[in-house]
């Protein structure tokens, strides 16, 4: 047996007048706790009162046994806080929801008590219920389910159920009380009846709900009643509580109620006689809202913060990265050490109190907890308060002024780039008069005030101050609303720079954030600067999550995701944090994972209506740029769609449709679902060109017909997509299929002087068609990559080696067999580095800005623009040499 059971007995007789009386009328409890038979001591509590029908009387009884039990094992050392608050949490939620049954069967006997839901909310919903502690549920029923008489309307049924509840835990008798039951959480509780209808709960929270509940909601669940119906509408009404933008103004409302708890608190600021435990200064309602204000900002962007317990909670915020490691483990050693304290003032007399007592009475407290007297008590408080308060006091920036805003001085812009400073100053201070619907309300021209110094700093110490100045003002034209953008630049002013980033040195970047500026969200997590996972991560994170979406939130919800990763990357790009080749292969992640997506989304509306095919599949192929894996941001996506053979004629839906018209009109919905624009925009461009028979042909093909027309009637070109073809949708037998036809395509015997011939043709007339547009079109440069793809692409073929799909692992394959100069591979990776920098930098593939040559020099490992030039012009040559190699004739590379 774990603890000491005998001296807690000892310290509950001397200094808990309750538990002194409990033990009194609990004899055989004593006996079994002397004995350090804790557990047995709690299941015996629990079945107390079982054969009681009377539940008042019941649920009395075992409160009495459970609070006994729990007090002594807790004082012993033998039940842990955790396991403490997670018996009182069961039974309250045992206690709900017999008193929930008692009142329905009260009134109508026979009936199944469903339709009337209890909701666990603060402390009870969290799991973490205190010792003493009242219940703060909101009661809700379902009009259509719930059991009444025939003459009682459903509001005046549930109104009668919800009085019997309270005064069945609520009311205090010669056996006690069970709960005290505390219903000011409901929706606008001064005016609304006790138990609120799902559907007006519904409309308030999704309308006019305060930030508050928000908060509350954090730690809700559906606790007893009919469960079922509660944690459906606790999903109907989670994306009010979490929220994927963020929202500043409801934010600052929070820091706002947290900053109210120190302003409204009168007791002393240390720990002494009249501290408060719960609302003092460093107490354990800091600790709650430090975690809950944290789980607002960041929880609607990731689940894995919605964690319902504050220590929890911590942990997890620390795990993502939000919150350091020893502060978290600062405020949770912290908040187990003040509810342990916080249970020993409520033994002594099981009163709901958090203040410490003075003289005799707080020497008691620290004696029943095992220390020598109050000074002991004093200082262990002390010790943990301290650290509490500052985490806080930087949370809601008291004292320490957490993110202060720097201040352009006026005799600093004479250092700053704009062509004239104090024009730019007056540009700046003149977009509040109105011009812009963004800035029109006090509100945003409040926020706007606040951040205005800076952002003014942070233009004009940019690369080009008045270019930055000029497209920031063409995104404030776009903004419906910017108080939000305002007030997250005035909490982040680190996001200050990256913005101005994007706006002077990404044109694509500066143009999505007009469209979205949510986006910037993206920014604030420290791991917005880590490439994303596998496809396979990226996919869960873009499938649906709400239940009942419908087909169109699940396109949405593949946007969004897509719209953030592909944001974050570029913003990586432009920042030089990440290798443009690790960046090509992370896009190429995220489009898989919209193609895997969107086909499932569109797959599952098809089927509605038309059914399936047992004995068949959609399977997509992926192509070029795609197929390799190496994406840019400009990359539309070349896919093939196939499907299998099989006996089945038609599908099994309501309506059929024969085996080629169904996969041919599902292949049309994936590509609607992955091209078409919806609410958060467009998504990418299809190109299925390269399907058999090109345009000509059928969007979708069999498997049968796809090998025949490859055999048979595929021209050169087509066999040499192939070297990149990879499968992105299809069953593992699917996948083994279509690659079983690629293999033995890429395998089959050529002509290698007709194979020749083919492709220097193919090359002659791409150029002629379509020639480069600038310096830095790295693709269509003679000597570039569609030269070095074409080579690699005729050995893969000609030799029917190094077949695959990654295009650097095809040329350390040729080089591996000296079939190419080993410079080639070097070449390769400096020409994709400039690609895929360049379709952000310079999308006009022109020479670009200052600034952008000098990031686009850094992506590609060169010391300056200049040294760029210089690399790219050899590796070109480079290219052109190994053409002359492999094909004896020579390519002219322009200067």
């Amino acid at each position: 047996m774990d603890g000491d059971w005998k001296s807690a007995l000892q310290r509950a007789k001397a200094h808990s007048p309750f538990l002194a009386h409990s033990l009194q009328r609990l004899p055989d409890f004593e006996a079994l706790l002397a004995e350090g038979y804790g557990e047995a001591a709690l299941l015996k509590a629990k079945q107390t009162g079982r054969e009681i029908a009377d539940a008042g009387l019941a649920l009395r009884r075992e409160r009495l046994a459970l609070a006994l039990v729990l007090a002594i094992g807790d004082l012993a050392g033998g039940f842990d806080l955790d396991k403490v608050m997670r018996e009182l949490s069961a039974f309250a939620d045992r206690a709900l929801h017999r008193a929930i049954e008692a009142a329905i069967l009260r009134r109508v006997p026979d009936a199944e008590p469903t339709g009337f839901i209890g909701l666990a909310l603060g402390k009870h919903g969290s799991g973490e219920l205190n010792y003493s502690s009242d219940i703060d549920p909101i009661l809700l029923y379902d009009a259509e389910a719930l059991p009444r008489r025939e003459r009682d309307e459903p509001p005046e049924a549930a109104q009668r159920y919800a009085r019997e509840v309270v005064r069945l835990l609520s009311d205090v008798t010669a056996e006690g009380y069970v709960f005290r039951v505390d219903l000011r959480l409901r929706p606008a509780s001064e005016v609304s009846p006790l138990a609120i209808s799902l559907e007006g709960a519904t409309s308030h929270y999704e309308s006019s709900a305060l930030t508050w509940e928000r908060a509350a909601f954090i730690r809700a669940r559906a606790a007893s009643g009919d469960i079922a119906r509660g944690e459906a509408f606790l999903d109907s009404i989670r994306s009010f509580v979490w929220r994927r933008s963020l929202d500043f103004g409801a934010i600052d409302e929070i820091r706002g109620l947290s900053a109210r708890i120190r302003t409204r608190y009168s007791g002393p600021r240390e720990p002494g006689p009249g501290f408060d435990l719960k609302q003092g200064r460093g107490g354990i309602r800091e600790i709650e809202f430090f975690a809950q204000t944290h789980q607002l900002i960041h929880g609607g962007r990731d689940p894995s913060l919605r964690a319902r317990g504050t220590r929890a909670a911590l942990d997890a915020l620390a795990a993502a990265d939000h919150i350091a490691a020893d502060t978290a483990s600062t405020l949770g050693d912290a908040y187990d050490t003040l509810r342990t304290i916080e249970h020993r003032l409520q033994m002594v007399n099981d009163r709901q109190t958090h203040t410490l007592p003075g003289g005799d009475a707080l020497d008691g407290v620290a004696r029943l907890h095992g220390l020598e007297d109050a000074s002991a008590l004093l200082a262990l408080l002390d010790e943990t308060c301290g650290p509490v308060a500052r985490h806080f006091g930087e949370l809601i920036a008291e004292e320490t002024s957490g993110r202060p805003i720097p201040q352009a001085e006026p005799d600093q812009r004479d250092d700053f780039g704009f062509a004239d400073p104090d024009a730019a100053a007056l540009r700046i201070a003149g977009w509040s008069g109105g011009a812009f619907r963004a800035l029109r309300s006090e509100a945003a021209k409040a926020a706007f005030d606040a951040i205005r110094p800076h952002l003014f700093a942070a233009l004009g110490q940019g690369p080009d101050p008045d270019h930055a100045l000029a497209r920031f003002e063409t995104l404030l034209e776009k903004l419906p609303s910017a108080i939000n953008l305002f007030r997250l630049l005035e909490a982040r002013p680190g996001l200050l720079q990256q913005l101005v980033d994007c706006l002077t040195l990404a044109a694509p970047l500066a143009d999505e954030l007009a469209r979205r500026p949510e986006l910037l969200d993206t920014l604030i997590d420290r791991s917005a600067f880590d490439l994303p996972g596998s496809s396979e991560d990226l996919a869960r994170m873009m499938r649906r999550t709400e239940r009942g979406d419908e087909y169109e939130q699940a396109l949405d919800r593949i946007r969004i995701v897509t719209s953030e990763q592909r944001f974050t990357l570029g913003v990586q790009l432009i920042e030089a944090a990440q290798d443009p080749l690790d960046v090509a292969e992370a896009l190429s992640r995220v489009a898989e994972a919209a193609v895997q997506v969107a086909c499932e989304a569109a797959q599952e509306e098809f089927a509605e209506r038309h059914g399936r095919f047992a004995d068949g599949e959609l399977l997509v192929l992926g192509l070029g740029r795609l197929g390799g894996g190496a994406l840019t941001h400009a990359s539309d996506l070349d896919m093939i769609y196939l499907f299998t053979d099989g006996e089945t004629a038609e599908s099994d839906g309501p309506r059929p449709l024969g085996r080629t018209l169904y996969f041919n009109r599902l292949a049309q919905r994936v590509g609607v679902a992955l091209s078409v624009p919806t609410a958060q925009g467009a998504l990418y461009d299809v190109d299925t060109r390269l399907r058999p028979q090109g345009n000509q042909g059928p969007l979708a093909v069999s498997l049968s017909s796809f090998e025949r027309y490859q055999r048979e009637n595929a021209w050169t070109w087509e066999h040499m997509a192939l070297n990149r073809a990879r499968v992105l949708v299809g069953s593992p037998g699917g996948r083994r299929q279509v690659e079983a036809i690629v293999d033995s395509i890429l395998n089959r015997d050529r002509d290698a002087v007709e194979l020749q011939a083919d492709v220097l043709t193919m090359r002659s007339e791409m150029a002629a068609h379509k020639p480069a547009r600038g310096e830095l079109d790295v693709k269509l440069l003679r000597g570039g990559l569609v030269d070095l793809e074409f080579l690699i692409h005729f050995l893969q073929l000609r030799e029917r080696t190094a077949l695959n799909p990654d295009l650097s692992t095809a040329v350390t394959e040729l080089i591996t067999q000296g079939l190419v100069s080993p410079d080639l591979r070097a070449y390769h990776r400096l020409l994709t580095r400039v690609l895929v920098g360049s379709r952000l930098l310079a999308p006009d593939l022109g020479a670009p800005g200052p600034a952008a040559r000098a990031v686009l020099a850094q992506l590609a490992r060169q010391e300056d623009y200049a040294s760029l030039l210089q690399a790219l012009d050899e590796a070109r040559h480079g290219v052109a040499a190994q053409w002359v190699k492999t094909f004896d004739e020579k390519l002219e590379i322009d200067r």
